[in-house]
């Protein structure tokens, strides 16, 4: 800088030192200076929608199923789906985990599981819930197909087709996949990008609707990654109870915080078993095995028997590995460095979106899971955008899928959990020029 400026050393470091003061650079030891990211506490977070009138069934379309597909072309950047990339697990010693169970008991792969959970993985599972403030036993778990299957099943153990189902909105299309198949009406609640599901709303709904379930995830919604407050789950949880409708809990992000302490789920308030708590390794271990599980609190009999009747049950050799990884595997280990790299991603996320797209932009800012909620000017249709991105071999997931009413069409989910590369950079520039060329 001093041969380029053609000024003297003394001079540079005073100047850097000037723009660290003003927060436009920073020094890191032995390193050097660098540009200081800008902060993204001044980025307004998305808004909240407004109340839904009356419930109504959902008509998805074949846009989801196509998104789906895409996911799975190594040709297209996977922004569409939370789906992390398989380099953040630890494939290799699951790998040798199955190989070594397979070898020593090769029984568990010639015969039906037909238990409701493999005990070892139902007390692992049991015990790190217990260390989350949730006190289960792990005869209360039903191990299912993923979390998908598990929030299937308590559905499907609580109402009868025609039957209203109260949810958090935007809502996670996967919700809404599994409530059209059911042939249920989904009724959308207003949730704040922080704190999760408009509570008075919430009330409003239930006194004026025979509503038979709600579905939540208080720990980092998906597609907002809200998390409620302790406080504000225990309101749930009495607002609830005062009204006898059970709660299904997807847990899925539970374990990704970024901070130290692991959210509470709302399974830690219930003493009446009316929460269905519902989650899987899906985000965390083992994309492939789809392992889930459910504790369905008072309709467990009736999930047990729905888990018979949909899948008989869940691979035993599969659990075993899981059971085995958890008590011997370092699974605490994996957790912080996987939080740490949905962390970082996140943060390479919001500051390349913060630089490539319009102005007017806004975006949520999750304290944990790997997805950011993104609001653009009202400007801009992102089921347009989303067409215009496919021809750059760029998938994403529009608005609109995360409502029953067509809603969010200038808003998007974007997927942080893939490592971070130029061409990553690239196509959210990409992505950027293609929305502001709406304007």
């Amino acid at each position: 800088m001093s041969l380029q400026r053609g000024v003297s050393i003394s001079t540079v470091l005073q100047a850097y030192t000037l723009l660290e003061n003003r927060g436009y650079l920073e020094a890191r030891p032995q390193s050097g200076y660098y540009v200081r990211p800008r902060p993204l506490l001044s980025v307004p977070e998305p808004r909240m929608a407004r109340p839904m009138t009356r419930p109504a069934y959902v008509s998805l379309g074949d846009l989801t199923a196509r998104m789906r597909e895409l996911a799975l072309d190594s040709n297209y950047v996977p922004f569409a789906t939370a789906c992390p990339h398989h380099s953040l697990f630890p494939t290799k010693k699951l790998a040798r985990l199955l190989g070594s169970v397979s070898r020593t008991d090769p029984t568990l792969i010639g015969r039906y599981a037909m238990n409701w959970a493999f005990e070892p993985l139902a007390r692992e599972i049991a015990r790190r819930y217990l260390l989350a403030g949730v006190p289960l036993h792990h005869n209360e778990l039903v191990i299912t197909v993923g979390c998908t299957e598990a929030i299937n099943l308590c559905l499907r153990a609580v109402t009868q087709p025609g039957d209203i189902v109260a949810l958090e909105t935007p809502a996670y299309f996967g919700f809404l996949d599994i409530i059209q198949s059911l042939n249920l009406k989904a009724l959308e609640i207003p949730t704040d990008p922080r704190e999760g599901i408009c509570l008075d709303a919430l009330r409003t709904a239930l006194e004026q609707n025979d509503i038979k379930a709600v579905l939540v995830m208080p720990s980092f919604q998906n597609p907002l990654g809200s998390c409620m407050p302790d406080a504000k789950k225990e309101r749930l949880y009495r607002l609830l109870a005062d009204y006898g409708v059970p709660a299904i809990e997807d847990d899925i992000y539970g374990d990704l915080q970024f901070g130290d302490r692991r959210p509470k789920p709302l399974k830690a308030w219930d003493t009446d078993g009316l929460v269905m708590l519902c989650s899987s390794f899906g985000k965390t271990l083992a994309p492939g095995f789809r392992i889930g599980w459910t504790a369905p609190g008072r309709h467990f009999e009736r999930v047990r028997h729905l888990k018979f009747t949909n899948t008989i049950g869940t691979p035993a050799v599969l659990q075993k590995v899981l059971a085995d990884f958890l008590r011997d595997g370092g699974y605490d280990h994996h957790l912080r460095s996987i939080r740490r790299a949905y962390q970082n991603q996140m943060h390479l996320f919001s500051q390349a979106i913060l630089r490539s797209f319009p102005e007017g932009t806004r975006f949520s800012r999750p304290q944990g899971s790997m997805i950011l909620w993104v609001e653009l000017p009202a400007g801009v249709d992102t089921l347009k955008l989303h067409a215009d991105a496919l021809k750059h071999h760029i998938n994403t997931a529009p608005g609109p899928l995360f409502s029953v009413k067509d809603r969010y069409r200038n808003c998007l989910r974007m997927n942080c959990a893939i490592p971070w590369t130029a061409e990553i950079d690239a196509a959210l520039r990409t992505l950027g020029d293609l929305a502001k060329k709406q304007l």
